[in-house]
């Protein structure tokens, strides 16, 4: 959560946007549960359950979305339905947690919220089926009771084999896996697995003896209980009938700040007042980045797998000269920042003066747009130099209009009369804060792309800069999807020694780029992986146990399928590439796991 609060009176032209006309709000527009509607069965007390039954198909959906076995929810209910004297969703929420302590078999047989006394549980007919709303039901499948159901069954199989699939290539144990989808469903969204895994894990390494729990159960049921409280307030949002899907396909959109300058930049200083979950507060401290106009339902996933943190979204123009709209969602301090120095140029002539002398009076670019991964053609700065040497001085208006779309798509620049060209491999590092030729061991096509892809170093540093104080004698780093080594380069910049930095990134020329740098200024251990997806749990306990942690987790995962500039396959968070997002989201649970364990 984050509070804006203005250190001078014009805080009324900070103004929250997105890149969609319509305003939209963060908190998702979810269904709320005791709303009366087309789910909802009759006969409501004041607290909204039945006869002291729960009355909403959805309650049921909600736990069982969050990992709760739908047979299990269901007797809770009945069972909390007799509950007097606290609310009933309270101690329903108390007595699942309790069965998930204890342990879910145990849960669903005969144990209790106290954990020892036999639970009474009548069968499940009193439930009104009829009036089950299936498409508010995450984990509702149609049984087929003919002889004709081998072929459904044998889809069905299939189904789940993908979703087993995907869920192993995200790192997830087959066993956990498989319990998740017979919890939720074959049909169940990619998402809710993941939380109904979570949550098992969450539950994990209980103390049980005779089957009551003891001090390391209450203390596991209690964080769990206040996590699952924070999820919880997510379906209690809008309107009865607008209830989102949980796979960030919704078309849930983030506040996008205008100037787009975070909680603060040099020159932007403004009084923010955020708070950090405290399950989520370091260390390790993490850092990830990615697009910041991605499609909807992308950022609101992003940030419910890393702990509901609000992300941080900066355009780089209003620190360099060139623009690079950026998100980052962090756990890092925001209060003693420090930027670079000296502070990078903010205008194309205060970076390259030199071209000036041949810049049209015309053309009023003060600075560049984002930088890709490839350039414009010599085909079209001979169209261009053709077009204008065929016109008048200053040119046609329609001409003009020409010119300075592919000037602003391709981002040219003006090397000599009517001579428009792009920018070189070392203008895009001088421009995202790389050392010159810090990419010059690849070919040209290859410094652009992965130039292209990289961190801006000097918003980066900006960001990390708390850590100096932090960390007088260096730091431990786990870099995912580590590019050329933005993040390396902006510790070093600071003055921060690497101790440590376990880098994993799959690109052979990126990791090249990385190693030489690293050999020519660094003194740490650099450890290079080639893919995150070989990064297992095991191998990251190993880390932490052989280096007593890890002091950063940083990296931004592959942008392929959120950039506005890919329109065959902007997938969102399913497309191939940007799916990889989980193993960040896997990776940083694991790390945090191990070394609580220290």
């Amino acid at each position: 959560m984050v509070d804006w609060v203005s250190d001078s009176d014009d805080s009324d032209k900070f103004e929250w946007g997105s890149d969609s006309e319509a305003e939209s709000s963060w908190a998702p527009k979810l269904r709320k549960l005791d709303a009366p509607g087309p789910s909802m069965l009759v006969r409501q007390d004041s607290n909204g359950w039945v006869n002291g039954q729960a009355t909403s198909i959805s309650l049921v959906e909600v736990y069982v979305g969050m990992g709760f076995p739908k047979e299990m929810v269901m007797k809770g209910i009945k069972q909390i339905g007799n509950t007097k004297g606290h609310s009933n969703e309270n101690a329903l929420l108390e007595l699942l947690l309790t069965y998930k302590v204890v342990g879910e078999d145990a849960a669903v047989g005969n144990c209790s919220a106290s954990g020892c006394t036999p639970l009474s549980v009548e069968d499940d007919d009193d439930f009104d089926f009829e009036n089950w709303d299936v498409d508010d039901d995450a984990g509702a499948r149609e049984h087929n009771s003919d002889s004709s159901g081998d072929e459904d069954f044998l889809q069905e199989m299939s189904e789940k084999d993908m979703k087993l699939k995907t869920l192993l290539g995200m790192g997830f144990p087959e066993d956990e896996a498989n319990v998740a989808i017979t919890r939720c469903g074959v049909d169940a969204a990619l998402s809710l697995l993941i939380d109904s895994i979570s949550a098992s894990q969450y539950a994990g390494g209980h103390e049980v003896m005779n089957g009551c729990f003891y001090s390391t159960g209450e203390r596991r049921k209690k964080k769990l209980m206040e996590q699952t409280k924070n999820k919880m307030k997510r379906y209690r949002g809008g309107a009865q009938g607008n209830r989102a899907p949980l796979d960030g396909s919704h078309d849930e959109e983030m506040p996008i700040p205008k100037p787009m300058v975070g909680f603060n930049l040099p020159g932007y200083m403004r009084s923010v007042i955020r708070m950090i979950p405290e399950q989520a507060r370091g260390p390790p401290f993490f850092y990830y980045e990615n697009v910041a106009l991605a499609p909807k339902g992308a950022w609101p996933e992003i940030s419910r797998f890393l702990h509901d943190i609000q992300p941080e979204f900066v355009d780089s123009k209003h620190l360099c000269a060139a623009a690079r709209k950026r998100a980052y969602i962090h756990n890092l301090p925001i209060d003693n920042r420090s930027p670079l120095r000296p502070l990078p140029p903010k205008t194309i002539f205060e970076a390259f003066p030199h071209y000036k002398k041949w810049w049209p009076s015309w053309d009023p670019r003060r600075q560049l747009n984002c930088l890709q991964t490839c350039v414009g053609s010599a085909k079209l700065s001979d169209r261009i130099q053709c077009a204008l040497a065929s016109s008048d001085n200053p040119p046609a208006r329609s001409i003009q209009k020409y010119v300075m779309k592919e000037c602003r798509k391709w981002n040219l620049v003006w090397v000599g009369k009517n001579k428009a060209a792009p920018l070189e491999p070392q203008e895009y590092e001088d421009l995202l804060g790389y050392p010159r030729d810090h990419t010059r061991v690849l070919g040209r096509a290859e410094r652009y792309k992965a130039l292209g892809n990289a961190f801006q170093v000097d918003i980066v540093a900006y960001h990390l800069s708390v850590l100096r104080n932090m960390f007088p004698n260096g730091v431990n780093v786990l870099s995912l999807f580590s590019g050329i080594g933005g993040a390396e380069v902006a510790l070093h910049r600071l003055g921060i020694h690497m101790r440590t930095v376990v880098s994993v990134e799959i690109s052979e020329d990126s990791r090249r780029v990385l190693r030489g740098w690293w050999d020519q200024t660094q003194t740490g251990t650099l450890i290079e992986i080639a893919d995150v997806k070989s990064l297992s749990n095991d191998r990251i306990a190993s880390f932490v146990s052989t280096f007593g942690g890890f002091d950063l987790v940083i990296g931004g995962s592959p942008c392929n399928n959120l950039a506005g500039s890919n329109r065959h396959h902007r997938d969102g968070l399913k497309g191939d590439k940007s799916i990889l997002f989980y193993h960040y989201s896997r990776i940083l649970r694991a790390v945090k796991s191990s070394m609580a364990r220290l």
